[in-house]
């Protein structure tokens, strides 16, 4: 599965949520999450996808730490479960 596949499934779930997934590019600044996610209430987390089994880069690595220090919750994800597990997706 490629990383755009497990993005893809992100931005869909969170839509149906009700929330917004939006694209992070931010010039000048490498290894920034992927994306913005804001859902119903205020809940606000940063979302870094990869591919099954990649590892973060030693940038994406700062960028987490940095956000996280700020108080930012930050999620690092590789599969598709893993996304409906942590944004409460139920399966019938």
């Amino acid at each position: 599965m490629l990383e755009k596949q497990i993005e893809r499934h992100l931005v869909d779930v969170i839509r149906d949520s009700g929330g917004r997934a939006y694209k992070w590019v931010s010039p000048g600044r490498a290894g920034v999450p992927d994306r913005l996610v804001i859902l119903p209430g205020g809940r606000i987390t940063a979302v870094e996808c990869k591919a099954p089994g990649k590892k973060t880069t030693r940038a994406q690595e700062a960028a987490i730490a940095e956000l996280r220090g700020l108080g930012l919750s930050v999620l690092v994800v590789d599969n598709l479960e893993e996304i409906d597990r942590l944004f409460g997706v139920k399966h019938a």
